[in-house]
């Protein structure tokens, strides 16, 4: 009994080795190619990096720092001044080596061997374009771009301060807020931010090798104020992208929301008020945006420069525009002029035509802001814009689509997902 129970376990234990001989020589035939058939070796495709196998150079990466110029650069790292004056006349067509900028950065490619030779400098000159210029026999450049890769991003949160520090302070972009501002500057009084406002934003962020590079298009958004929301959406019709809200209408008006941007009001339209210089209580028919010194001050509409004048015991330097047969404004206490402004040039809307200052009676840098219909001041916070052309009729049922689309993405994200952190 003894004897046949060791047969069987002996037999078993063959047959295993057996199985296991088998199946490891399969796993070796199978990469024997067959009479007349070719070995196939895969071999990894190599890692480039401005167009050269990274693999094959030791590789530095470094910043421009101020002041510093491609031969500082070069002249350092052993190329010989003659190289780097021809390499300089090579790029003339290609790029003009002057205008390299203190941060941007470059890599070096330098050969594997023990004299590790500079063999190629690349320069990044925006996070796309970049330049590839060649250290040894031919000295010559050639442009190249980055792959650029969008993603489609979703964003939305509750302000507790202003927009602009919000994101600021949340890891966000704040070009982001200049974006929004821009397409809600008809719509949106961003004086007049309130915590608890809230806003939703789809847009393509762009990224190159993995690093985000900046804002792409922005598609849609909506901007709750006061509990009322304002939707934007991106549509294009013949001629070019505007943003619409809900019913077609344009976004865009014809008086800009304000005359400048990321300020705060210090004062308002009032019919008496203490006059913070004179210490004495008189109207005060405009709205003051305290600012920096230097702050650019933008025309709230197309018009036509009646006035550039300096009053030294009241507006300072200011400058007096006529929109049409009803609205004139007045922009008070300038630092200096635009260029090209002066009496009778026509000025579009959102153009420079000064900076913030402090020149006449004022206590500090500020704009007093002033608006007349018919003659008459009027509050500018409270004037009402006629919008620019809505959705053509023969676009609105293409329009009405994409937007019940958007909104359908819009109102999916839960406003908020995560509450910005209130600016100290």
């Amino acid at each position: 009994m003894r004897n046949r129970r060791i047969y069987w376990i002996s037999g078993l234990v063959i047959a295993a080795l057996v199985v296991f001989l088998i199946i490891r020589f399969n796993r070796f035939y199978q990469k024997i190619p067959s009479p007349g058939e070719d070995l196939v070796i895969t071999v990894p495709e190599p890692k480039l990096l401005y167009g050269l196998p990274a693999d094959s150079f030791h590789i530095e990466e470094s910043m421009v720092l101020r002041n510093q110029n491609l031969s500082d650069i070069l002249i350092d790292r052993g190329v010989s001044a003659q190289s780097v004056d021809q390499i300089a006349k090579n790029s003339v067509s290609v790029f003009d080596v002057r205008k390299m900028k203190a941060g941007n950065r470059y890599t070096v490619f330098y050969s594997t061997d023990a004299n590790r030779t500079p063999q190629f400098l690349a320069y990044d000159n925006n996070g796309i374009d970049y330049y590839l210029y060649s250290l040894t026999d031919s000295l010559k450049v050639r442009a190249g771009k980055h792959e650029v890769v969008s993603k489609r991003q979703t964003l939305s949160g509750t302000i507790n301060s202003s927009l602009w520090n919000a994101m600021k302070e949340s890891n966000i972009s704040p070009l982001l807020a200049v974006e929004l501002s821009d397409i809600y500057q008809w719509t949106i009084d961003f004086f007049g931010i309130q915590k608890g406002d809230q806003f939703t934003v789809i847009y393509d962020e762009d990224f190159v090798g993995g690093e985000s590079i900046g804002l792409g298009k922005i598609y849609s958004a909506s901007f709750t104020q006061g509990g009322v929301p304002f939707y934007a959406i991106r549509f294009t019709q013949e001629d070019g992208d505007n943003f619409f809200d809900e019913k077609g209408n344009s976004l865009r008006k014809s008086f800009l929301k304000a005359p400048l941007k990321f300020s705060r009001i210090s004062s308002r339209f009032s019919n008496n008020r203490m006059h913070p210089v004179l210490r004495i209580m008189r109207p005060h028919h405009g709205v003051d945006y305290a600012a920096a010194t230097g702050t650019p001050v933008y025309t709230i509409g197309d018009g036509i420069v009646l006035q550039k004048s300096y009053q030294p015991a009241g507006g300072g330097n200011f400058i007096k525009i006529r929109h049409n047969s009803v609205y004139t404004t007045t922009y008070m206490h300038l630092s200096k002029f635009a260029a090209g402004i002066k009496a009778g040039v026509r000025v579009k809307q959102g153009e420079v035509i000064g900076y913030v200052g402090a020149t006449g009676l004022a206590s500090g840098p500020h704009l007093d802001f002033r608006v007349y219909m018919g003659g008459t001041a009027v509050d500018p916070l409270t004037i009402k814009s006629p919008p620019a052309e809505p959705v053509k009729p023969a676009n609105l049922a293409k329009f009405n689509t994409l937007r019940d689309s958007v909104l359908r993405q819009l109102i999916a994200k839960p406003i908020p997902v995560a509450a910005l952190k209130k600016s100290i």
